[in-house]
């Protein structure tokens, strides 16, 4: 009894899930719905309250309400339906659809979004999907996301599951939608065939947008433009293609490149092209059937850089055109060919290489062609090597240690004034034109330890060849601080070096220093004191020399110095004051070599140090008291405004007969030197140093310089006059520049008034934007020296940013030789 009512249970259990459950099954389709109607003698079905009809095939469809028409074999759903096919890997989402199974057609109305693959996720209004032939479409506009969140805008589309094929009209793509769209590529196809996996393309109309700041400049847009394009693997080609980097107007862009073909390889990371025509504004420029630079990915490849155009009186006209080769990671090397009309030929060869410990960087020069008036105007070659490596010799025992070692050599002495030295790096390029400096050098350093010793050779160029070269081998200079507290601190200085110059004169000399040097001394009024003694050990041997002797000398010298200050600050609503008095007392017991005719040059800067003649072997004699004062008044609102002068003056007890006659310090009483320096506001600044004889009658020096500032408007004088015992100059020189939104007008000259001739005229014109500069350059020089003559030169640069980096500047030192 108990076994036959256990089975009338559950016989009523499952019948009561089959009504509230009802399962309809055909050759078809079967329904697990809530409740099920059945039509028009069994040949309408449909299933309401939300459930699923599955297919014979593995398709399953979730919806709201489905209504079957078995004749028609077209299967109808409404309500949050969802398609799941798991053999063709895709889930499709829409409110509506309509599924003809004779033809295996699949048609959404409304919004429809489709997982495929979990790859791809399309958005799109009443997509067709054909079954049979795994393919996706609609008409209306579709993004598409990809797992790169890379986003496809498409007009309309046609997708095929089975070889990841898309075709689509007015297509915009963006490689990561994420970011804001100047900061990631995008581009544009009027239509195309993509490959969603292997990412290639066949398009018309293309149209490709960088990221803006790819050349770390905010302001480009670069971008290519072709009327088709295809890509296959690594290589990406564009018919009929423009290249530009420049911001987008309403105005043709500032250049461009043209060409019948731009073929980029991401593998080479190079973008080459077919017959290319370079416009400046829509005007042809360059014509290149073949040509190539980097893409923009890469911050190092090979590759020609920007010519140059100059014209020159002395050279004729030369074109210049560097080609960089990139050798390895840390090595590359630029060949640099310039071709003169006079049949002058120029190659150089830079060469770089960066390693951990290590850097190197040479310039190797030969020219060919250049008649040297100081060789009977017989063709000659010129030759010349540049060359520095720092290398880090990684001693365990110090903190730093280094090995320097710099070569500068030419075989003409003009070299340097006639050719352009543009050309060269400037960490390399010599200092001098005049003077040449090959040297090698050890640097050591502990706490508060430094050594450094070395080789050096020094070439003057406008010496004769029996004495042209001056050789310090080697030499070496020590500091140690061999004590310190809170009151003093004694330190070691010591230096020698081995001298030949002059071809028969030698000297050499070890100098040991030791000094103690008090700590700043300040009593309760506020004076300042300090002193030092100075104890000097020399040990010299010379030949043919007029300071040192033929048999080895040793010699100790001395000299002590006691200096005081007292510092003043007043405040008041406006101005902030200072004043400053200061005087210093120095004795040397002893004598000191010959230096009278030696030119040094003081100054209230230099005044009051201890070794204020720059000597190395010698105290200054005598005894000597050296006045100060400093005053400073400042406008407390306005930094830009203040006013400060500084004089300092020199007694001593009597002429002291060694000391440099041109520094006035050998007199019982000195010039008095001066800097005043007044700032009216930031657009007008005045800076003056002089120094005036003690009879206050005449200003043997005179240093003048004034600022001007005022919107677009920067100029710049400077006045320099030295006479009596100081020397022989009188000069005025002038450097102006006027700046617009994106121009600049600059110009620098320069007249010595003692012989009455101006020495030079530099202007330069240069414009600039975000993506291009050009630059004019006329210089015209007055003097001559052998090869050098009176000269006017034109140079005309121009800058394709990002494709080179180049520009003009006029000489603003108005003091170079």
């Amino acid at each position: 009894m108990k076994n036959k009512l256990k089975y009338i249970i559950v016989c009523l259990f499952f019948l009561f899930c089959f009504i509230n459950n009802p399962i309809y099954a055909n050759e078809d389709f079967s329904f697990d719905v809530s409740e099920i109607q059945i039509l028009d003698n069994g040949n309408i079905i449909k299933g309401l309250k939300r459930g699923t009809a599955n297919s014979t095939d593995g398709l399953k469809i979730e919806a709201n309400n489905f209504e079957y028409n078995k004749e028609t074999n077209i299967l109808n759903a409404v309500g949050n339906v969802k398609i799941v096919d798991t053999n063709r890997n895709y889930i499709i989402t829409s409110n509506e659809i309509s599924y003809i199974k004779n033809l295996e057609k699949i048609l959404t109305k409304g919004f429809t979004e489709a997982f495929i693959e979990s790859k791809y996720n399309f958005k799109s209004n009443n997509v067709l999907f054909l079954r049979n032939q795994s393919e996706i479409s609609s008409l209306s506009k579709t993004n598409i996301i990809d797992d790169n969140l890379t986003l496809y805008s498409l007009d309309s589309f046609k997708y095929n599951l089975k070889n990841k094929i898309l075709k689509g009209k007015n297509i915009n793509i963006i490689l990561d939608y994420s970011k804001p769209l100047q900061e990631t590529d995008r581009y544009k196809f009027k239509n195309g065939i993509f490959n969603l996996e292997e990412k290639n393309f066949i398009a018309a109309d293309t149209k490709i947008n960088l990221k803006n700041d790819l050349f770390n400049v905010n302001k480009n847009n670069p971008r290519i433009y072709g009327a088709s394009s295809k890509k296959t693997g690594d290589i990406t080609t564009l018919n009929n293609g423009v290249f530009t980097s420049c911001n987008i107007n309403q105005k043709c862009p500032s250049w461009k490149i043209e060409a019948e073909q731009i073929v980029h390889d991401s593998q080479k990371k190079k973008l080459l092209y077919k017959n290319a025509l370079l416009k400046i504004y829509d005007y042809p420029v360059l014509y290149f059937p073949k040509f190539f630079h980097p893409d923009p990915t890469v911050e190092r490849q090979s590759g020609f850089l920007m010519p140059q155009l100059n014209d020159s009186e002395t050279l004729g006209t030369s074109f210049h055109i560097p080609y960089y080769h990139v050798i390895s990671d840390n090595k590359d090397t630029t060949i640099k060919p310039t071709i003169f009309d006079k049949n002058i030929f120029m190659l150089q060869n830079e060469y770089r290489q960066e390693n951990a410990n290590f850097s190197l960087i040479t310039d190797i020069g030969h020219t060919r062609g250049f008649k040297s008036t100081t060789q009977n105007n017989k063709k000659n070659s010129i030759t010349h090597l540049f060359g520095k490596l720092d290398l880090n010799l990684n001693f365990n025992s110090f903190e730093s240690s280094k090995l320097n070692l710099n070569i500068e050599k030419v075989n003409n002495d003009t070299y340097l004034k006639i050719f352009d030295t543009n050309l060269i790096d400037k960490s390399i390029k010599p200092k001098d034109q005049n003077v040449l400096n090959s040297d090698i050098e050890i640097q050591l350093e502990k706490n508060n330890f430094q050594f450094t010793s070395g080789l050096t050779v020094y070439e003057n160029l406008n010496g004769l060849n029996s004495d042209r070269y001056q050789y310090i081998l080697p030499y070496y200079n020590l500091y140690k601080q061999l004590y310190s507290n809170n009151l003093f601190s004694l330190n070691l200085i010591s230096s020698g070096e081995n001298t030949i110059q002059d071809t028969n004169v030698n000297k050499t000399s070890i100098v040991n220093n030791f000094n103690f040097l008090s700590r700043d001394l300040i009593t309760n009024n506020g004076i300042k004191n300090k002193f030092g003694f100075y104890f000097k050990n020399l040990n010299s041997l010379g030949k043919n020399d007029t300071k040192y002797k033929k048999s080895p000398q040793s010699e100790l010298m001395s000299i002590y110095n006691f200096e005081t200050s007292y510092p003043l600050f007043k405040l008041d609503e406006v101005y902030s004051n200072y004043l400053e008095p200061k005087f210093s007392i120095r004795f040397n017991p002893g004598d000191m070599k010959n230096y009278s005719e030696e030119t040094k040059q003081i100054s209230t800067h230099n005044i009051f140090s201890i070794n204020r003649l720059s000597i190395n072997d010698s105290f200054e004699s005598g005894k000597s008291l050296t006045l100060g004062l400093k005053y400073k008044k400042e406008k407390i609102e306005d930094i830009n405004n203040y006013f400060e002068i500084d004089l300092a003056t020199s007694f001593r007890e009597k002429v002291e007969e060694n000391i440099p006659f041109s520094s006035s310090l050998n007199s019982k009483s000195s010039n008095i030197f001066g800097t005043t320096k007044y700032s009216f506001s930031e657009n007008v600044v005045l800076d003056y140093n002089f120094s005036l004889d003690n009879n206050l009658k005449n200003l043997e020096y005179n240093n003048l310089g004034v600022k001007f500032a005022y919107n677009l408007l920067t100029t710049k004088f400077n006045f320099v006059e030295a006479n009596k015992k100081i020397g022989a100059t009188n000069s005025l020189g002038n450097s102006t520049e006027l700046n617009f939104t994106n121009s600049s007008i600059k110009f620098a000259t320069r007249r010595n008034r003692e012989i009455n001739l101006t020495e030079f005229y530099d202007l330069v014109y240069e414009y600039k934007n975000d993506c291009l500069t050009a630059g004019i350059k006329y210089k015209k020089t007055y003097y001559q020296d052998r090869d050098v003559k009176p000269n006017e030169d034109l140079f005309f640069t121009i800058t394709l940013y990002p494709l080179t980096t180049y520009e003009q500047k006029v000489e603003s030192n108005l003091y170079r030789n």
